[in-house]
């Protein structure tokens, strides 16, 4: 077969030289009748010149020498026709017309109707039909036909033809029909099959064109290696990274990691390994730059097998993408991670410090107030008037009787005694009840500054308590404060259960919610200054405090930045206070929310908070 093959590839190459240029870059079936025409005329050139050796050994040498050397001088001069026309269109028609001429010229001159029915009057119909198409090569036949039946009678003495000459006839006549017919079918399909593979053709033709630019135009590395490793084909962003990492290109058929370090080459031996094996293998690697002292590239590499017709890996691809300015970016976003990361907890330190601070600033402004109001009653404690009296009773010590019921000063001393101890009872009473409330803002201030490790460790903790409780708690360390203004402070407590809560953050956004009621409703300067304080039961399973004043009010646009960090309407005001409070709410598993229909409306804040244990514990853990 493969001696077949190279006889056949030497033959085409030897008529081929025949051709001229441009029908070798032409159409394959123009090509492929210049090659047919080229192969006719030069065994009928050197038939001819066979049959005029041989007739010299014949009778009819001098009547068909000469045609016969004749018509060798005529093929030849086809082929120079076919040079000079770069078609075989013409020289084909020239060739099938002297065939049919010359069988019919012998049939006459020997007059031999042997000559009109020879296998050669089929031969031309054939190549007639393969050379011109089936509309010339049906002409050809129809004057093959004729030949023996027609021409060949009328160019003869002859009277007629005999039985057995016109069955001779019609049987080449059928044979005629059935070579063009057969020949013609062969010609349409394989014009169409030409038509299906010269199309199949360009479109490979094309799309590896276009797989060929997609290669070249991508910054990735592209390599297809044989299953040993062996580099086969590599696009330019390939060859680059080879100069840039090995120093030179790596030439076909050589191992691509030739120029790494043994360990590595056998490392890459084993991955390559894995991937003849069917194993699809994606790796990162770092690869020191050539020449370039500290410089490594970073490669992103997928070797793929590439499956064969038998189900074998026949070959491997190599894709790679530099990863370098990537590895150098996330390192550099890592950095920029912990920088953030430190100033979210520097900044979350600060915010909840702001919070306390502001928190504690709360607390102490009762504490003072109550400080003071110790401070005052102390001082106007009538400890002056008791001092007189016993000095008094000093004097008359040793005539105590007498003075006690004569003397008019001794017998208003009883009286005077028990006035001044309702006073110093009155007093004590008020100063116990002024110091307790400065012990509870003291104890507040210590919880609330001891929540600042709860941020870091754990939540306080959840104990059940009673609203109403914890509410006359918060307004008694704002009682001075709101007596001072003037404010009315009304309560309206419905019946509720006890819930579950921490007490201190609870007590926490109330001192917040009270404190700026009071700011709001003293910003007013209104003489009818009221604050309400209503709890409700809300949904089910929660409850609501309602605090409700008639300051101030809030702007609509101001309402949903109330709780946003640092936004803030007062004139000292930091934007601290509504801020925790309501990050306090979501800790304790509920919500804070404000209502106000304007400025100079007042103003309603809603706290709502689950009964339960378990929801406080699940909320307060989800909005954390």
């Amino acid at each position: 077969m493969a001696r077949l093959v190279g006889f056949r590839a030497r033959l085409v190459h030897r008529l081929d030289a025949f051709i001229p240029e441009p029908l070798l870059r032409g159409p394959a079936l123009e090509l492929s009748r210049a090659r047919m025409v080229v192969a006719l005329s030069l065994c009928m050139s050197g038939g001819s010149v066979v049959f005029t050796g041989l007739l010299q050994f014949t009778p009819y040498v001098w009547r068909l020498g000469g045609p016969s050397a004749l018509s060798g001088v005529f093929f030849l001069g086809l082929l120079a026709l076919l040079r000079w026309r770069a078609s075989p269109r013409i020289p084909a028609l020239l060739l099938c017309g002297f065939l049919w001429a010359a069988i019919l010229a012998t049939s006459l001159s020997l007059d031999m109707l042997a000559m009109a029915t020879h296998a050669a009057s089929v031969l031309v119909p054939v190549m007639s039909v393969y050379l011109l198409g089936w509309r010339l090569g049906l002409g050809f036949s129809v004057l093959c036909i004729l030949t023996p039946l027609v021409f060949y009678p009328l160019g003869t003495s002859r009277p007629g033809l005999s039985a057995m000459e016109w069955s001779t006839g019609i049987f080449t006549a059928i044979f005629i029909v059935l070579g063009w017919a057969v020949t013609s079918l062969f010609l349409a399909f394989r014009t169409e099959a030409h038509a299906t593979l010269e199309q199949a053709r360009r479109t490979l033709h094309q799309n590896e064109g276009e797989l060929s630019s997609l290669i070249e135009s991508t910054d990735d590395v592209v390599c297809s290696l044989d299953v040993k490793g062996r580099l086969l084909t590599a696009n330019q962003s390939a060859r680059h990274y080879f100069q840039r990492i090995f120093g030179g290109e790596i030439p076909p058929g050589g191992f691509i990691f030739s120029t790494l370090p043994a360990e590595q080459q056998e490392r890459w031996k084993e991955r390559l390994a894995r991937a003849q094996e069917g194993h699809r293998l994606k790796e990162e690697v770092s690869l020191p730059a050539h020449g370039e002292r500290d410089k490594m590239v970073d490669l992103e590499l997928t070797v793929s097998p590439v499956w064969g017709e038998q189900g074998e890996v026949a070959k491997l691809t190599v894709f790679g993408r530099d990863v370098t300015d990537r590895k150098a970016a996330e390192a550099r976003l890592s950095e920029l991670h912990r920088g953030l990361v430190d100033a979210s907890r520097q900044a979350g330190m600060a915010e909840v410090a702001t919070g306390v601070l502001h928190n504690v600033g709360n607390t102490l402004n009762s504490v003072n107030v109550s400080a003071s109001l110790v401070a005052e009653r102390i001082r106007t404690l009538r400890v002056s008037s008791l001092e007189k009296a016993v000095q008094l009773l000093r004097e008359h010590e040793a005539e105590l009787s007498t003075f006690l019921t004569e003397d008019p000063r001794g017998r208003q001393f009883p009286a005077y005694l028990e006035a001044l101890t309702t006073q110093l009872i009155q007093d004590k009473e008020a100063i116990l009840a002024e110091l307790q409330a400065l012990c509870d803002g003291v104890e507040h201030i210590r919880i609330v500054v001891g929540m600042q490790q709860q941020y870091a460790r754990f939540s306080g903790v959840v104990e059940q308590v009673s609203l109403p409780d914890i509410i006359d708690g918060a307004l008694r360390l704002q009682a001075a404060s709101f007596g001072r203004a003037g404010i009315e402070v009304r309560r309206e407590y419905a019946a509720v259960p006890h819930i579950w809560v921490d007490r201190h953050k609870l007590l926490q956004i109330l001192l917040n919610l009270l404190s700026n009621a009071r700011y709001a409703v003293k910003e007013s300067g209104r003489l009818d200054g009221c604050l309400t304080i209503r709890v409700v039961s809300g949904e089910a399973g929660r409850l609501c405090i309602i605090v409700t004043d008639n300051g101030v009010g809030i702007a609509p646009e101001h309402v949903p930045l109330l709780f946003t960090h640092g936004f803030t309407t007062k004139k000292d005001g930091h934007g601290f206070g509504l801020h925790t409070s309501a990050l306090a709410a979501e800790e304790l598993g509920g919500s804070l929310s404000c209502v106000s229909t304007g400025r100079g409306q007042g103003a309603t804040f809603t706290l709502e908070l689950p009964i339960r244990k378990e929801e406080a514990r699940e909320e307060g853990a989800a909005a954390r």
